[in-house]
């Protein structure tokens, strides 16, 4: 399979649904017979950052309806805990990842997080990362190599406002992520 074609199948699927759970799913095929194909990502856009993990944009659909990206981390590098406002999938396309899970609090909620679990992902799998009704999470690289991993969300995900959490007291703060360039 190649890029176009699985951006032109994510297309063919918003426009036969727009409930997010049946979403999901089949981006998750999808996902998956890319990563299990030979598509191959150019190296540029699997370079890590000594700082922080990257957002590398491979496709945005016009309106920010939809992205495509892929997200690189360091070894042992950590997001914060946070929410994406949207659905969303990832798929493991080089490393692994460690996912801490939380649930998500009430909106006017002012307590710590309830853990939910973790779960490492590895190189060919896929999982749904979020919907608008299960979204809070943490994502750490684990191993010895940097982890490459190939998101596709429900909106710009570079763009949208999204929820950073304080775990240990549930306080809510807003943040941009951003795309980074490839070198």
């Amino acid at each position: 399979m190649t890029l176009q074609t699985f951006i032109d199948d994510v297309e063919h699927v918003l426009g036969t649904t727009d409930d997010e759970h049946e979403i999901t799913k089949l981006v998750a095929d999808l996902l998956s017979a890319l990563l299990a194909g030979d598509y191959r990502l150019p190296p540029e856009f699997t370079e890590p950052s000594a700082e922080h993990h990257v957002n590398y944009p491979l496709h945005i659909a016009p309106g920010g309806r939809w992205s495509l990206a892929a997200v690189v981390w360091s070894p042992g590098q950590r997001t914060p805990v946070h929410g994406h406002e949207t659905w969303g999938v990832v798929g493991i396309y080089s490393g692994s990842e460690r996912e801490f899970r939380f649930a998500k609090p009430a909106a006017d909620a002012h307590e710590p997080l309830v853990p939910l679990g973790d779960q490492v992902w590895t190189q060919g799998q896929v999982t749904v990362c979020c919907t608008t009704d299960d979204d809070v999470h943490a994502v750490a690289a684990v191993g010895d190599i940097p982890t490459v991993g190939i998101h596709v969300y429900g909106a710009d995900i570079g763009a949208i406002e999204r929820r950073r959490y304080d775990p240990a007291t549930g306080e809510v703060t807003w943040f941009s992520s951003g795309w980074n360039t490839p070198r």
